[in-house]
């Protein structure tokens, strides 16, 4: 901007100078011509000398445009391609992550509905009877203890001999149904045993 300015004001000063010299033309003074004709020549030596300065000016900011232009492209396909890179790379890790979720979601589906199946056969009641016969001691109570003298060996109960039939069992009522339990129901579990599960396979 400041050659053009400068140039321009050394074209307007040539201008002047050869008005000047075309207004004094018919004049007598020699020595005033003389020096209007140096004047012009000097203005137009300066306005050549700003114009070629003005031209290599510009045509030296047309280069580095055009090398900045060309820096500038490579810039922004380097940030393009790097966001490219960048939005990939997110896009598939978080595909891959939900791809795994999803599966353990199906895989937990699967096995949870293995132990449902599991759970549809257990049965209270042959849960009990399990039990029962897994832990009883025996179907008849332990026989009286007698008394025996030291001395004569004799064998003798200290009252009536107890009844050898088992006592009566007697339930409270029937057994709960874990379907349809209450709030107010007593929990009721199973004694843990290794030999034992109500998961039947």
């Amino acid at each position: 901007m400041d050659s053009k300015k400068t140039y321009e004001q050394k074209c307007r000063d040539k201008e002047e100078a050869d008005q000047n010299v075309n207004r004094n033309t018919n004049t007598n003074n020699t020595k005033h011509m003389e020096k209007l004709n140096s004047k012009s020549q000097q203005a137009k030596q300066n306005s050549e000398e700003a114009d070629r300065l003005y031209q290599q000016n510009v045509t030296t900011l047309g280069k580095i445009t055009d090398e900045w232009m060309k820096e500038h492209v490579k810039a922004c396909e380097m940030f393009e391609k790097q966001s490219v890179e960048r939005i990939n790379f997110l896009r598939n890790a978080v595909w891959t992550h939900l791809n795994q979720l999803s599966q353990q979601c199906v895989t937990g589906d699967e096995l949870y509905e293995e132990v449902r199946k599991s759970l549809e056969q257990c049965d209270v009641q042959e849960d009990i009877e399990h039990f029962v016969n897994l832990r009883r001691t025996g179907d008849r109570p332990p026989a009286s203890v007698l008394y025996e003298n030291f001395y004569t060996g004799q064998k003798s109960a200290n009252g009536a001999p107890p009844s050898r039939l088992p006592p009566p069992i007697t339930r409270r009522g029937p057994l709960p149904d874990p379907t349809h339990s209450r709030a107010d129901d007593t929990i009721y579990s199973t004694v843990q045993d290794a030999g034992y599960s109500v998961v039947q396979f």
